[in-house]
């Protein structure tokens, strides 16, 4: 099979490698469909975070199941599924608390040999507490204008359900942990597809105002389709100063979906007394400081996105009815052989968020 693997800053490849098998009874294959790169592949792409040379990588996928292990009971060949960026075993207290995202036992994919998702097979561990199975969704007939089945999935349907894998999970994960509520004002941090699913995460946990921080005009029209009711470019203590002409006191609840210690210390300071920052981020070089936390009582929460918990609770739902469509994110699609040029595209921003088509669901 063809496979994307790491071998160093701005080095990836398209390779042939073997198609896993499994290992483990709890273990299932999946033919890839549809794969993404994410904005951080580019922290090892562009050397700011340590990857092992060879190694596949990869996060996000959605597919068709091949082969299952004999303890797998959450899905069956030819079933299609979600695959989340956390490898989780769904037994842990982290996996039955709803924080599936910090497992125990687990681990992420593109973080282990042989577990890159920007392939045309994956092999996927723990598959009872990892998967997320659309076709037994369709199956329960409960989701009124959802397709009857993976067969009639369009392009849009199959884009949307990829985002399930991460971002918007991860977009929706900033707005849990920031606590926005209806009636609430919202400041969003990062223009990537994370942010840009913060603001639709935001518009649908019922924010009234969302405040976009983005100086790209591709990304900001994105955002106003999302739900953004103000767009501010600026930054430091410029974006300070307009985040406050806008809302007086500052902003209710705060979405960082960033990462660097300049978003996260402007996210500090625009929200009100008493706001909490729902943090995303992969944190680079970031610290918090507990006097400004500690006067302005301001809380902080979030971290790696329980994301198949927030599928099976709501976001499978509203992408299955049409009621989001989180894929629009995605501006540009690619094959598996053209993923180098993809992640290029990304690390120039000609692109927001690269789709690489695989195979067809019933390829």
């Amino acid at each position: 099979m063809k496979s994307t693997i790491y071998y160093g800053p701005r080095d990836v490849r398209v390779e042939e490698r073997p198609i896993p098998a499994i290992k483990n009874p709890g273990d299932l294959i999946i033919r890839v469909v549809r794969t993404c790169v994410c904005g951080s592949d580019l922290w090892p792409y562009r050397s700011q975070d340590a990857n092992s040379a060879g190694t596949p990588i990869g996060h996000e996928s959605i597919g068709v199941v091949t082969e299952v292990g004999a303890d797998v009971t959450v899905a069956k060949p030819g079933d299609f599924v979600i695959v989340p960026f956390p490898i989780s075993c769904g037994e842990c207290a982290a996996c039955k608390a709803g924080f599936e995202s910090s497992c125990l036992n687990g681990g992420y994919f593109g973080a282990a040999e042989g577990e890159g998702c920007q392939s045309e097979y994956l092999h996927v561990p723990h598959a009872n507490g990892t998967v997320v199975n659309v076709s037994e969704a369709l199956a329960a007939g409960d989701i009124p204008g959802a397709p009857a089945s993976p067969a009639q999935f369009s392009d849009e349907m199959l884009a949307d359900l990829l985002t399930l894998s991460d971002v918007m999970g991860t977009g929706y994960h900033a707005a849990v942990s920031a606590e926005v509520k209806p009636g609430d004002t919202a400041v969003v941090f990062g223009d990537g597809a994370v942010g840009l699913c913060g603001v639709l995460s935001a518009k649908l946990l019922g924010a009234t105002r969302i405040i976009a921080m983005s100086r790209h005009d591709d990304r900001a029209a994105i955002a106003r389709e999302f739900g953004a009711t103000d767009i501010v470019p600026e930054r430091d203590d410029a974006a300070v100063e307009r985040v406050m002409e806008l809302t007086g006191s500052g902003a209710d609840a705060v979405l960082e979906c960033v990462g660097s210690a300049q978003s996260f210390n402007t996210a500090l300071r625009v929200g009100r007394p008493g706001a909490v920052i729902g943090r995303v981020g992969l944190p680079h070089g970031v610290q918090i400081p507990a006097d400004i936390t500690f006067y302005r009582n301001i809380g902080i929460k979030g971290g790696p996105a329980p994301v198949r918990t927030y599928a099976r609770r709501r976001l499978l739902h509203e992408v299955l009815a049409g009621n989001i469509h989180p894929g629009r994110v995605f501006t540009k699609t690619y094959t598996l052989d053209e993923v180098p040029q993809a992640y290029a595209d990304m690390d120039a921003r000609r692109v927001v968020k690269a789709l690489v088509k695989v195979s067809e669901v019933e390829g």
